[in-house]
């Protein structure tokens, strides 16, 4: 057997060099007509961070792991083709703001008709809307050659992306259950997973209920992240701690505890897009209550976001031009070099209209991309780029925690506030920091749903 996947991004490289790890007999191509990314892939520098992937792409590179940029040739071998490009929600036309962009998939699925000699399984691994796989279908099935189009979307965590493929709590793959070629696709996907998965964890749907299965977990993920932290506003408006109403909560074996940490609201890649792209098809299927419902989600991730930079100004004598800011952490979430919805954009966006000068420390996200994704030119004077938090801070009015990175939590922070500028101010937006030390040490101090610390 043999594999290829288009698209050698944050899903599509982790997902296939896990499948080569653990199907040393299959041959796993990865291709992407990006050039420079294909290049990294086969460096020692990675163009994805994830704990514990080097150390498997090293194992399995060259020997029935592939990156490359000769898409035709991986698509032609293989019996089985993954879709694995971005789906981005439009900015442009019909259902900019809500709608997934799907150009890319229908590139694949042209180049795919194009190319192949022969039927092959083709699957969507990309977040998909609702019966896009009928887009798909419709351009390979003008070849006559009987593709089978399956659904088999990624529940990947970044930061534990190599954990989650390695031992997921299920694997969902759509097909078309009433034929007997359509079955068939789906037992041969399922034989894969099932080298280390258990069958039993292994889900087998038709291709609506996939799709809607992504969308809607992810859905009910970023609701249960909007609900802690609209509740952590009503906890600073009265007094309560946000962390004990979460665990009280949380202990409710009906609830549980995951997603209930209050943030500076959540980013990524999926969240977002997947929540505004449900958003959509209810619109599209005249359910404007729903999606308003859905839409009420997304409000108070942006509402989340600007109360705690309006927080930060108002702390700061609601004047913070010309004031040193060390922004400490850009990446969306810990352990993660991707920025895509990250919390940090927005708010370090709302710091720069300000006039502030923005000294920014992150382990994982270059300063290339930080520039890029605040549209900075390389001579601007409001920003710095630090070797060290310890770096960033000096001078600072306020430290401003974005990303809950580990490395923050064993910091001298005694030093460190001799270093700063006095009154000594720290937003801890992660809730992550050792609080009463920091308050013993004389610092300024806000969390998220803490009411007035100092």
């Amino acid at each position: 057997m043999r594999i290829c996947c288009i698209g050698a991004g944050y899903v599509g490289g982790p997902t296939m060099t896990v499948i080569a790890h653990k199907c040393p007999d299959i041959r796993v191509d990865v291709v992407d007509i990006n050039k420079a990314r294909v290049d990294a892939w086969n460096s020692d520098n990675l163009p994805v961070f994830e704990p514990g992937l080097a150390e498997i792409v090293s194992e399995v590179r060259g020997r029935n792991l592939f990156f490359s940029n000769d898409v035709d040739a991986a698509i032609e071998a293989a019996d089985i083709v993954f879709i694995s490009v971005n789906t981005p929600t439009k900015t442009y036309g019909h259902g900019a703001g809500s709608a997934s962009d799907l150009s890319f998939v229908e590139s694949c699925a042209r180049r795919i008709a194009e190319v192949s000699k022969s039927g092959k399984i083709v699957v969507e691994k990309s977040t998909m809307p609702v019966r896009t796989a009928d887009v798909i279908k419709t351009i390979l099935n003008t070849t006559g050659l009987g593709f089978q189009v399956l659904s088999n979307p990624e529940f990947l965590a970044e930061g534990t992306a190599i954990a989650d493929l390695k031992s997921p709590d299920r694997v969902l793959i759509g097909g078309d259950e009433d034929s007997e070629e359509g079955r068939k696709a789906i037992a041969t996907l399922s034989s894969v997973y099932e080298r280390w998965i258990p069958a039993e964890r292994i889900i087998k749907t038709n291709l609506w209920s996939s799709e809607l299965s992504k969308l809607t977990a992810n859905a009910f993920l970023a609701q249960r992240i909007s609900s802690i932290n609209a509740i952590s506003a009503l906890c600073e408006a009265t007094g309560a701690d946000v962390q004990q109403v979460a665990k009280a909560v949380g202990s409710d074996s009906r609830i549980g505890p995951k997603f209930l940490n209050a943030s500076i609201g959540y980013g990524g890649s999926c969240f977002q897009k997947d929540l505004l792209n449900l958003v959509y098809l209810c619109e599209h299927f005249n359910l404007p209550e729903v999606a308003k419902y859905w839409r009420g989600v997304s409000d108070m991730n942006r509402y989340q976001k600007s109360r705690f930079s309006r927080q930060v100004v108002d702390c700061l004598f609601r004047n913070i031009m010309g004031k040193r800011l060390a922004i400490w952490g850009f990446a969306f979430k810990e352990n993660t070099n991707d920025t895509r919805e990250s919390p940090a954009i927005d708010i370090c966006r709302d710091f720069l209209a300000e006039n502030a000068k923005l000294a920014f420390y992150d382990p994982k996200v270059s300063e290339e991309q930080i520039r890029k994704d605040l549209c900075l030119t390389v001579d601007d004077p409001r920003v710095e780029f630090c070797k060290t938090p310890y770096e960033a801070a000096e001078n600072a009015h306020a430290i401003i925690l974005l990303t809950q990175w580990e490395e923050f939590k064993n910091l001298d922070y005694k030093r460190i506030k001799k270093a700063m500028m006095t009154p000594a101010w720290i937003f801890d937006g992660r809730n992550s920091l050792d609080h009463r030390l920091l308050l013993d040490l004389g610092f300024l101090l806000r969390g998220i749903g803490k009411g007035n610390l100092s």
